[in-house]
């Protein structure tokens, strides 16, 4: 059965439904732009109609179509913006920092289509002061790997990674074209211990070329490093977009 909306004009801007149901303005607006969001339809950083013009699409007034906005800033799908309007707001992600998380994962998580590119491969020797660095013997040969993974094609985190092939001589030979090496190394190699480094960093030239982000802006880049009984496995440095990560821990107090 198809139930239709018509307006019941009263005071109070409600809209009934046939089941008699009673459904605010307010709710209807909220739900409706909600829907073109999490649809794709108003894609993140676009502009939505104004106060003035929901309240003319809408025939309700600006306070009604104002309670409707700001219930979707608190729920972090658009950003109001003094002066400017508002705007769809860009998804963040959200995972604690004591996991090994799947980017992939991260960007279906916000609703989002995941890509991945690999942008270079080589198998080389580390100068003595990186692998002095990295805790491994000189000589030590060590497959680096950079990579891009997007989210509706934008770019979403730039991937440097160094596999030390003394602890994992299989990943000589993986096919990393069409897959990311953090999925692949979860499943083929098991560790026993991480490290993870958080901090902020400049965009420099070549985050500002990957990350397509203006030169000096503010990234985040997590740095982890995994072992097996003391023997280094992987080194990564993950950087992103300041605006699309958020990093969480949770917490207990100790007994």
């Amino acid at each position: 059965m198809t139930i239709k909306l018509a307006l019941h004009k009263s005071s109070s801007d409600r809209v009934a439904t046939q089941s008699d149901a009673p459904l605010t303005l307010h709710d209807r607006i909220f739900a409706e732009t909600r829907g073109r969001i999490m649809s794709g339809e108003w894609p993140p950083r676009q502009r939505i109609p104004s106060e003035s013009e929901f309240a003319a699409q809408y025939r309700c007034s600006r306070m009604t179509v104002n309670k409707a906005l700001s219930q979707l800033a608190r729920s972090g799908l658009i950003e109001r913006r003094r002066k400017a309007g508002s705007f769809v707001a860009t998804p963040r992600s959200q995972s604690a920092v004591l996991e090994i998380q799947d980017i992939k994962a991260e960007v279906e998580s916000i609703g989002q289509i995941y890509g991945y590119r690999l942008l270079a491969r080589a198998t080389r020797l580390p100068a003595r002061l990186e692998a002095q660095d990295l805790g491994i013997p000189t000589g030590t040969r060590v497959l680096a790997l950079s990579s891009l993974h997007t989210a509706n094609d934008r770019p979403f985190c730039f991937e440097q990674r160094v596999i030390n092939l003394a602890a994992v001589p299989s990943a000589a030979n993986a096919q990393f074209d069409l897959r990311a090496p953090g999925p692949w190394l979860v499943e083929h190699v098991p560790w026993t211990e991480a490290r993870h480094a958080i901090r902020a960093k400049s965009a420099d030239a070549t985050l500002t070329a990957i990350l397509a982000v203006k030169r000096g802006s503010a990234c985040l880049v997590i740095a982890r490093r995994t072992w097996a009984n003391s023997r280094l496995i992987t080194h990564v440095s993950l950087s992103y977009p300041g605006p699309l990560r958020e990093v969480i821990a949770m917490f207990k107090p100790a007994a």
